[in-house]
C-alpha cells in the first residue's frame, strides 16, 4: 500500500510538470480567457513576400492578416498571390495552414471625387476588390471618404461620398462582403461620419475606426467617438503616434499619445468580436522601425494589456 501511495504521487507530480511544461509550448495567447483576434496590414511589411508575412504571422500569435499592398503592388487583383484562381487557391491553402484568415483587402477607392470619368474609375476600383474579397472568403473591403476640397461644396462632398458607399454596398449584396470606409482624410468628426452612415442605411456598408486618425486632428475622447459611432463599426485599426505640432511621430503601441489603449478596453468591455489590425505605416514612412521589430511589438504589448 505504502509503495502503491508513493508511485501515485510520483506520477501525480510527474503529470503536473507535463501539464506545466505543455501549457508554457502553448501559443501566445491561449489561455481560458477569450483573447482579441490579432491582425496586421502588410502596410508594415511593404517588402516582405507572401511566405514571410505567413510565417510572421504565425509564429507571432496573429490570426488574421490585412492586404494593403504586397510587395508594393497596391492593386491587388493584379498581385502575385490573387491574379488567377490556381494562385488564389494556392492562397488559400497557405492560409489554412498556418491558421490564418483574410480579414479584410485595402483598397484606394475614394468617394469624394466629383468628376465623371474620375469617379467612375474610383468606383470600379471598389467593385473589382468586391469581387475578389468574395473569391478568397475576405469579409471586408476598405474604401476611403476622402477629402472636402476647397473647390467643392460641403454639403455636395457629402452627397458623393455617402453616394459612392452606397452604390458600392448595394453591389456587395448577396457576395458575403461588406465595403467599410476609414474614418480617413477629411472625414473623422464624429457628427460628419455618423452622417454619412444614416445617409447609406444599407447593412452592407460599415466603418473601420481607425482612432489615431480621429483623435490626433479632432482630439474627441473615444468614448464619446465610440457611443456615436458603435452601431457602424466593424473593423478597428490600431496604431500609436507621438504629437510634435502638427507632425506625427509613428511610435509602438503605448509609447505615444494617442489614447488607443483606453479605446481597445471601451471595445474590449462592450463585446467587440472583431479584429484588432495593426497598421504600421512603413510604406508610407520608411524611417519608422522596421517590421520585424514593430509587428513583434504590438501582439506582446496587446497580450499584457488584455491580461
Amino acid at each position: 500500500m505504502i509503495i502503491q501511495q508513493r508511485y501515485t504521487r510520483k506520477r501525480f507530480l510527474r503529470t503536473g510538470l507535463s501539464l506545466l511544461a505543455g501549457s508554457l509550448a502553448l501559443p501566445l495567447f491561449a489561455s481560458g480567457k477569450k483573447q482579441p483576434k490579432l491582425a496586421f496590414s502588410t502596410l508594415g511589411c511593404p517588402d516582405w513576400d507572401f511566405n514571410k508575412i505567413t510565417d510572421f504571422a504565425h509564429s507571432h500569435g496573429y490570426t488574421g492578416i490585412e492586404v494593403r499592398g504586397i510587395q508594393r503592388e497596391m492593386d491587388l487583383v493584379r498581385s502575385s498571390i490573387f491574379n488567377t484562381a490556381v494562385k488564389r487557391a494556392a492562397t488559400l491553402a497557405r492560409m489554412k495552414e498556418k491558421g490564418l484568415r483574410f480579414v479584410g483587402l485595402g483598397s484606394s477607392s475614394t468617394m469624394h471625387y466629383a468628376d465623371l470619368a474620375e469617379r467612375k474609375k474610383q468606383l470600379d476600383d471598389g467593385r473589382r476588390f468586391i469581387d475578389l474579397a468574395a473569391q478568397i472568403d475576405c469579409p471586408y473591403v476598405r474604401v476611403f471618404p476622402n477629402n472636402f476640397p476647397k473647390h467643392q461644396e460641403y454639403e455636395a462632398t457629402m452627397k458623393l461620398i455617402s453616394g459612392g458607399l452606397k452604390e458600392l454596398a448595394e453591389y456587395a449584396a448577396g457576395s458575403g462582403v461588406t465595403v467599410l470606409m476609414e474614418t480617413h482624410g477629411d472625414l473623422v468628426r464624429t457628427n460628419d461620419l455618423v452622417r454619412i452612415m444614416k445617409a447609406v442605411d444599407n447593412p452592407n456598408a460599415g466603418l473601420v475606426w481607425d482612432v489615431s486618425n480621429m483623435w490626433t486632428i479632432t482630439k474627441e475622447a473615444p468614448a464619446v467617438v465610440y457611443k456615436e459611432l458603435k452601431p457602424y463599426i466593424r473593423h478597428v485599426h490600431v496604431k500609436d503616434a507621438k504629437l510634435d505640432g502638427a507632425k506625427l511621430q509613428y511610435t509602438f503601441l503605448g509609447k505615444g499619445d494617442v489614447p488607443i489603449l483606453p479605446a481597445i478596453t471601451i471595445l474590449e468591455k462592450d463585446g467587440y468580436d472583431g479584429f484588432y489590425s495593426f497598421e504600421w505605416e512603413k510604406l508610407w514612412h520608411p524611417e519608422i522601425a522596421e517590421p520585424e521589430l514593430a509587428l513583434a511589438d504590438y501582439p506582446v504589448v496587446m497580450k499584457k494589456h488584455f491580461k
